[in-house]
């Protein structure tokens, strides 16, 4: 945990948000400024930067991650989905916690940056 990150305060209960669902080395939570009818985040318990930080320090809980990512579609999405992950400050990452973007909901369009 870091002490200084949003995604860590999240995951220790110490700032809100919308959870809806957890696996042991997951959370999943509603996005504050959602780009689809679905967005949902999910992000590991450990603070890694970046999801290929977390595959090389923790490739059982990037499974997990993975796993959790489908079951969310699948119960809060339309049975398509996207799953993005922003990394570095060039593709738009502003929180350096892992974390992945479900968006479902309706049509996405491509290319989508």
């Amino acid at each position: 945990m870091s002490t200084d990150c949003l995604f860590c305060s999240i995951v220790a209960g110490d700032i809100p948000a919308e959870v809806v669902s957890e696996t042991e080395h997951t959370i999943a939570f509603r996005d504050i400024a959602p780009q689809a009818p679905t967005h949902v985040l999910v992000i590991p318990r450990r603070h890694e930067p970046d999801v290929a930080s977390l595959a090389e320090a923790d490739p059982e809980a990037t499974v997990d991650l993975i796993r959790h990512t489908k079951k969310v579609a699948d119960e809060q999405g339309t049975g398509s989905y996207r799953l993005v992950f922003n990394t570095g400050a060039d593709a738009f990452q502003t929180v350096f916690h892992c974390h992945g973007h479900v968006l479902s909901g309706r049509q996405l369009t491509w290319p989508p940056g």
